[in-house]
């Protein structure tokens, strides 16, 4: 026996509404990987100690270069110094992630569909 609709109801609606959804996913899904490839070929950079350590983090998360002014340079302190590599590193990094949950969530909309992005 076969399910079937009252009077006045159909399918075609709701076939019509998934595929236009289907559209619009797909295109915002687009929208996200060119996005994506031109955020992972930016730059950023962060300094701690005034300047004394910048450092310069790709789109991709990696270290691109790392400046360090001779005068930071104690052999007494070395301590010091990995302290403000790991902090202008981190800092480099959290731009690049900041920007890019800022750049997909204005695609999306806020929308967030695990799997999908």
């Amino acid at each position: 026996m076969k399910a079937r609709l009252p009077k006045g109801y159909s399918n075609s609606g709701a076939n019509t509404n998934i595929q236009q959804l289907a559209r619009q996913a797909q295109k915002m899904q687009e929208e996200m990987d060119k996005a994506s490839k031109e955020l992972e070929e930016k730059d950023y950079v962060a300094t701690a100690g005034g300047g004394a350590v910048t450092a310069t983090v790709t789109g991709k998360l990696e270290i691109k270069s790392l400046d360090i002014k001779k005068d930071v340079v104690d052999p007494e302190d070395i301590d010091m110094l990995s302290d403000l590599i790991i902090a202008s590193v981190n800092e480099a990094i959290r731009k690049a992630h900041d920007e890019k949950a800022e750049t997909m969530d204005k695609i999306s909309g806020g929308l967030n569909v695990p799997g999908l992005f």
